[in-house]
């Protein structure tokens, strides 16, 4: 059996696209499958389409959430209630393609664990898509793991390799930062991601630069190392310019203008710690969320399940 992961947060005017798409991609399946929609606190109409799809068609559940907790905790609520060998990830505003799913299924039947999808092109505005390639280029560049550029949710995985991620007990996801560290056999499939259905984009500004801080802090310890070279280079300055002000009052007739210069080197290593205090408040913030131990999600009902 083949499940279907699909976080949905507000997606009523894509709903029946959704389901008419999904159903024609997969008539040709030689195996059974189910599609596992995960309400993720909508405030609109989506829950009751849901409802009414499932009524239609049983292959269709629901798992409704008691509020909005977020993408990629929405997906991982999906992951541990789905029984497919093979889970594949989506999102629920049609940039990801249906029509894939097929040939993601024949590279995990040739072998891979895990095959992930590659964006070749963005059907967004110019900044955004800017925003994405360099936030890519970033975590590749800092992170201790090999994490594909423009390598998205939208991916097929192998029940071995979902165990492995649901194992994973961290609250601050990164799902495909989390499918490249358990490895396993994996190939890529590019594709041209399209413009979204119907709407605005679901994903504010504030909730990219939050997704972008959990894969950078939860991959990479190279921010801590950025504040002690910080340190370092402050330090150095410092010392560099101690020894002209000795120089200049020892050697030469030079004076010596005290004020500027005071106020320029407080601000600056006052900058230097503020930006280092703020690093480590990063990953002890992250400390704080792990120690409470909260569920990771709530449900508030299911549907089919």
């Amino acid at each position: 059996m083949y499940s279907i992961v699909i976080p949905i947060f507000n997606e009523e005017k894509t709903l029946p696209a959704l389901h008419e798409r999904i159903t024609k991609s997969l008539a040709s399946l030689d195996q059974s499958y189910e599609v596992l929609l995960v309400d993720d606190g909508s405030t609109d109409n989506s829950f009751q389409l849901m409802r009414e799809i499932h009524q239609r068609d049983q292959r269709f559940k629901v798992l409704r959430l008691s509020r909005n907790f977020g993408h990629q905790v929405a997906i991982s609520a999906g992951m541990d209630s789905a029984t497919g060998d093979a889970l594949l990830l989506m999102d629920g505003d049609l940039q990801d393609p249906p029509e894939l799913i097929p040939e993601l299924i024949k590279l995990w039947k040739e072998g891979s664990q895990v095959v992930y999808t590659v964006k070749k092109s963005r059907k967004e505005n110019p900044v955004k898509r800017a925003a994405f390639r360099g936030f890519y280029r970033l975590i590749r560049s800092l992170s201790s793991v090999d994490i594909p550029m423009e390598a998205g949710n939208f991916s097929l995985i192998d029940r071995r390799v979902v165990d492995v991620l649901r194992s994973m007990p961290e609250r601050s996801r990164y799902l495909s930062g989390m499918r490249a560290w358990a490895g396993f056999k994996q190939s890529a499939v590019p594709y041209d991601r399209e413009a979204r259905f119907a709407g605005e984009p679901r994903m504010s500004v504030s909730r990219l630069v939050r997704l972008a801080l959990d894969g950078i802090f939860s991959f990479s310890e190279a921010p801590l190392r950025l504040a002690i070279y910080l340190g370092l280079l402050t330090a150095c300055g410092a010392f560099a310019g101690g020894l002209y002000v000795l120089y200049a009052k020892l050697f030469t007739n030079q004076a010596i203008l005290g004020w500027a210069s005071t106020i320029l080197s407080i601000l600056f290593v006052g900058g230097m710690i503020l930006l280092t205090l703020g690093v480590i408040g990063e990953y002890i913030s992250r400390i704080y969320e792990e120690v409470k131990k909260r569920p990771l999600y709530v449900v508030q009902e299911k549907v089919g399940l």
